[in-house]
């Protein structure tokens, strides 16, 4: 597909993409928001994706949070949509949001933390499975310093990765942390030289290639969907999901290719067999 607000590209299994509005602190207007949801239903058609690189254009911001003027813009049309005689009205089935999006993908995302991630920047990484933070960069949730709060998940995701204690002094307070603070509280998972970011980025979604889609896809789901069970509830989860993951044939490759790259998981299939 041919997108405006952002870019696709995939090349040796991952996808690359990238918020591409420099000029507008990589902010997201209601046309970024959808073009994210249709890349990662792109992703999900194609079976080439195995990892997705998230990160922004430009060297300052990955995403500066909400466009609001645009929000503004759009909700003073569809109020004077709403009241003309005959107007066809917007429509307002609901459709996934693009926080779901990346959260639900088969596939792993990994955001690369360019530049300020900041309110719906900051909670786009927390929507990702992994985050790389460059050590120039800042995030935070600023919501509150202008009587809101965060909407994209960030009260409900925040406090599952960092804790309450962490997750309350970030939003209550409004103010931005440091990458080496982010790495301390455990909300990113590495934080890199600026210029080595998105190869640091490969050389993670490269492992992730090697391994078997079906189980990363399973692995995936499991995880974020046993934090909203009790342990015997997912306890239970686990071992249905694991059980149907894949098939005897599935399982077969991926066992191949390990006995194939390590000469220990050569010796325990072969003796199996």
């Amino acid at each position: 597909m041919k997108y405006e607000t952002i870019t696709l590209e995939r090349k040796d299994g991952i996808g690359y993409l990238t918020l591409n509005r420099p000029e507008r602190a990589n902010t997201i207007s209601f046309q970024l928001a959808n073009e994210v949801v249709s890349a990662m239903d792109e992703v999900e058609g194609d079976s080439e994706y195995r990892v997705v690189i998230l990160t922004g254009a430009g060297e300052r911001h990955f995403c500066g949070g909400a466009d609001l003027r645009d929000f503004a813009r759009r909700a003073s049309q569809s109020r004077n949509t709403d009241t003309q005689p005959g107007a066809n009205k917007p429509d307002r089935a609901a459709r996934r949001d693009m926080f779901s999006a990346l959260e639900e993908s088969r596939v792993p995302v990994i955001a690369a933390i360019n530049g300020a991630a900041m309110g719906g920047g900051c909670e786009l990484a927390l929507a990702c499975d992994l985050r790389v933070i460059a050590d120039t960069a800042t995030i935070g949730l600023p919501e509150i310093r202008f009587g809101a709060l965060p909407a994209g998940g960030g009260t409900q995701r925040l406090p599952r990765l960092v804790g309450p204690g962490v997750a309350k002094e970030m939003i209550l307070s409004g103010l931005p942390i440091t990458p080496q603070e982010a790495f301390r509280v455990g909300l990113v998972n590495r934080v890199v030289p600026a210029v080595e970011l998105i190869a640091q980025c490969e050389a993670i979604a490269r492992v992730y290639i090697d391994r078997a889609a079906y189980a990363l896809k399973t692995a995936k789901a499991l995880i974020n969907r046993g934090l909203e069970l009790p342990l015997k509830e997912g306890l239970a989860l686990e071992r249905r999901m694991i059980a149907e993951m894949a098939t005897p044939e599935e399982r077969r490759k991926a066992q191949e290719q390990a006995a194939a790259t390590q000469k220990t998981y050569a010796r325990i299939f072969n003796d199996r067999s």
